[in-house]
């Protein structure tokens, strides 16, 4: 089924893995790109999405890159401008950048806090905001937010902000899909549960006594199959997702978690 994304051009936000390996957005601007997407990947790391941008190259993809910082107006209003400038059109919008940081009702600071909910929430309105427009010009779009279980369960982890941006991303998706299904704009979210990305190293360990090791062991053993899932299942949800495959489904929360939303502990 190669092509499903053919002739079409994609926005990727968290394009640069955050740390050696694969993240969900450098896995889904390679695949998009295996698919057939011209991708503007973008992220706050310079080094980091021209990493992307040579593996896209490599293998014959047609990929631009943009520094940013998404939870800025300016940026983000440029960054669209620097898409249409280079490309001519935007059929997906992949948001996927978000951070964590531990801490509760008490113990964070309003300055973490504030932090979380920019990046992770603010960011999505404002690529919305600048994106939707040109997708109604186009009479038609896909939109793809990145979620997590964390919005719509507890995981044995205190980030409060995290999870109430989250689950601030949930019903955010819905409301958009519902305003914009009549002009044949499509936005759903992916939610994932436990993976093992470059993310979870940088922001959960402090949370797990610093190990690494043990934290892997013990979120592996917290999901029903066993092990957690890895970038390439998110990145194959968003495919799915952004492509004609998906024509009918707007408003969604597609969860990959390997059953862990089932479990009643």
């Amino acid at each position: 089924m190669a092509g499903r994304l053919e002739d079409r051009v994609a926005i990727v936000t968290g394009a640069g893995s955050s740390g050696p390996g694969w993240g969900n957005g450098k896995a889904t601007a390679v695949l998009f790109s295996r698919e057939g997407a011209k991708v503007f990947a973008v992220d706050i790391n310079s080094n980091a999405v021209d990493e992307t941008k040579g593996i896209i190259e490599g293998e014959g993809g047609e990929c631009a890159v943009m520094s940013v910082d998404v939870s800025k107006q300016d940026e983000v209003k440029a960054m669209v401008e620097e898409c249409m400038k280079t490309f001519g059109r935007i059929d997906i919008l992949h948001n996927n950048v978000g951070i964590g940081i531990v801490g509760g009702a008490v113990d964070m600071s309003e300055e973490d806090w504030d932090r979380v909910i920019s990046i992770n929430l603010t960011s999505m309105f404002l690529t919305c905001k600048y994106v939707l427009p040109h997708m109604e010009d186009q009479g038609k779009g896909s939109i793809v937010n990145v979620s997590s279980l964390a919005g719509i369960r507890w995981l044995g982890v205190p980030y409060i902000s995290y999870s109430a941006s989250k689950a601030g991303v949930n019903q955010f998706t819905k409301s958009v899909a519902l305003e914009y299904a009549k002009k044949n704009i499509r936005v759903n979210c992916i939610v994932p549960g436990l993976l093992n990305t470059p993310l979870i190293v940088g922001s959960l360990t402090k949370a797990y006594g610093g190990d690494v090791q043990e934290m892997i062991e013990i979120r592996d053993g917290q999901c029903p199959m066993g092990k957690m899932g890895d970038a390439w299942d998110t990145a194959h949800a968003a495919l799915f997702l952004a492509s004609d495959e998906a024509k009918y489904i707007t408003g969604i929360e597609l969860i990959v978690d390997g059953g862990m939303s089932c479990k009643c502990d």
